[in-house]
């Protein structure tokens, strides 16, 4: 996908990247989301571990395409990283435990 030379919303103008303000957003949302989609694993995986990881899967399945979309919007895409990253943290926090207990 290719976009026109003032960006893909053609606004005219570029505006340079506000690159502390974003790292600082996608720190902050992807701190909240690691510690909402651990907490919501760990007590699915209580009930049972398979319904933890369908429960996960569906969730990322159905949000990515949306989150695909949104990943050029100016502001989103900074919160669309720190979901990312933050879904990635948990899940590592929830399965690292179980390779090697």
């Amino acid at each position: 996908m290719s976009h026109p030379p003032d960006g893909p919303y053609g606004y005219g103008y570029s505006e340079p990247t506000p690159w502390a303000t974003g790292i600082t957003v996608a720190v902050l949302v992807a701190a909240l989301a690691t510690c909402g989609v651990y907490a919501f694993g760990a007590a699915l995986a209580h009930v049972h571990p398979l319904l933890s990881i369908a429960v996960n899967l569906i969730a990322v399945g159905g949000a990515a395409p949306t989150a695909w979309r949104w990943r050029f919007a100016p502001v989103t895409r900074w919160v669309i990283a720190g979901l990312a990253a933050g879904v990635l943290c948990a899940w590592l926090a929830l399965i690292l435990p179980a390779l090697f207990h």
